[in-house]
């Protein structure tokens, strides 16, 4: 699992868990469906439908990396800071950790000018965190 992985993972935790469960009840449908054909075709092809909207909601990362900072017990300013922000999930926010999630989203600056790396950083994180299901404040998208 990638730095990013283990970021998303961190914010998203439960809301995000649930998709595997999600994709996996469609599996056991087909193994039930020879019983339900018999029966009713029908209502076996509707289930599926309302499991797949949870997998599609949006998680707002807000809430949830102020609730993080709070249970820090640390003064944390994630919003603008990718060290801020790996700290207030208990992730290691080290130049080492730092530069590897850099290589990962695609960095391609001076990777040894690190307060231009950690801007980049955190504007990338955002916007993939955006892209991958959270939602994102618009001033951090910027």
């Amino acid at each position: 699992m990638g730095i990013f992985d283990k970021i998303k993972h961190a914010i998203f935790g439960e809301a995000k868990a649930a998709e595997p469960v999600a994709a996996g009840a469609p599996k056991m449908e087909p193994a039930q469906a020879p019983a339900s054909r018999s029966a009713a075709p029908s209502p076996t092809p509707a289930a599926p439908a309302p499991q797949s909207k949870p997998a599609t909601a949006t998680v707002d990362i807000v809430p949830i990396l102020d609730a993080a900072v709070k249970k820090s017990g640390q003064k944390l300013d994630w919003r603008h800071s990718i060290v801020d922000l790996m700290k207030a999930v208990g992730m290691d926010a080290s130049l080492t950790e730092r530069k590897e999630l850099a290589a990962e989203l695609g960095y391609t600056g001076d990777a040894n000018d690190s307060a231009k790396m950690n801007v980049w950083l955190h504007k990338a994180l955002m916007k993939r965190l955006s892209e991958n299901g959270g939602k994102v404040p618009a001033d951090l998208l910027d």
